[in-house]
């Protein structure tokens, strides 16, 4: 009971200071948890042994299918927007999925990364339907049907990402502690095992694999959302590396784990740009360094640990009691 009345009271905190936060902090809130659902889908696979650098291609598809419903069937509000480009995600990956679940290992890494870069160079040259390079606007959205202004907007559109966000990670902490998330993790651990039990690891990885991609693409969508614009960046590797990168950062522990390492990130990046613009790519690898080698199990690392000496102690005062 203790775990859901802190999480309860953590979503609460979170969805008030919507109100009370500047709009600026407020929109890094949002960008960090759209991100977090992308680098919740790498941690995802990673568990499952598998290691992803094209998690870019389902996040660039949702967010521009979030432009082209809006500019093409005038689609304005953002539940219906987000759950087109969540379906986008999902369908990529569904025809994706059935090449790349035979796949492992640094195969697997290569193909999704040439997925990405292909739908990267569509992007880019398909001028008159994309905008090149330019990219794309997109439309003001409304919130249940409500045309709000721009401060009372920003506020929406975060607690539609918080929402999504929560909603997302208690389902995928349902799908971990189930058998298909054992099965997955036991793909890691020993496939040929996971045969011998009569469970198909075909399609074990192709169902992560489109959880993932579908994780990804609501991340993708609501993206698009709160910052107007969609630019073929999206699906560039760097993107997709950006997401490996913070899942490592985070941990992938548990569910919690990618999306406090996504906000930390966003939060470290936001400041090491505005105090150090010239230097800030080393400032993070510098950080991400020093995590590695005294945080192996990245951030989350601080949590378990906490939690850890609270017990010894407790333990401690009752033999004493």
């Amino acid at each position: 009971m203790r775990p859901l009345l802190i999480t309860v009271a953590l979503l609460a905190l979170l969805a008030g200071l919507g109100f009370v936060l500047p709009a600026w902090i407020i929109f890094l809130l949002s960008l960090a948890f759209a991100r977090g659902l992308a680098i919740l889908s790498v941690a995802l696979l990673l568990r499952a042994g598998l290691v992803s650098f094209g998690q870019g291609l389902f996040f660039a598809a949702s967010a521009y299918t979030v432009a082209f419903v809006m500019r093409a069937w005038g689609v304005r509000e953002a539940a219906l927007a987000t759950a087109l480009g969540t379906a986008a995600g999902v369908l990529v990956a569904g025809v994706t999925g059935l090449l790349l679940a035979r796949y492992r290992e640094i195969f697997f890494a290569m193909l999704t990364l040439a997925f990405s870069m292909v739908l990267y160079g569509i992007l880019v040259k398909a001028y008159a339907l994309t905008g090149g390079s330019d990219g794309m606007a997109v439309a003001t959205p409304t919130i249940a049907g409500l045309a709000l202004e721009a401060e009372r907007l920003r506020s929406g559109l975060y607690l539609l990402t918080l929402s999504c966000t929560a909603a997302v990670a208690y389902l995928t902490f349902r799908y971990m502690n189930s058998p298909l998330g054992y099965a997955a993790r036991a793909v890691r651990d020993n496939e040929v095992r996971l045969e011998y039990l009569g469970l198909s690891t075909w399609g074990t990885i192709y169902l992560t694999y489109v959880l993932a991609g579908g994780l990804s693409g609501l991340g993708g969508a609501l993206m698009a959302l709160n910052v107007g614009h969609v630019d073929p960046q999206l699906a560039y590797w760097t993107t997709s590396g950006e997401f490996v990168f913070v899942a490592l950062l985070g941990g992938i522990g548990n569910v919690l784990a990618p999306l406090g390492g996504a906000v930390v990130f966003e939060i470290l990046r936001a400041y090491a740009f505005k105090y150090a613009p010239y230097i800030w790519q080393m400032i993070m690898g510098s950080a991400m360094l020093l995590i590695i080698l005294f945080m192996p199990e990245g951030l989350w690392t601080i949590y378990t640990s906490a939690v850890r000496r609270i017990r010894i102690r407790r333990w401690s005062w009752r033999r004493l009691g």
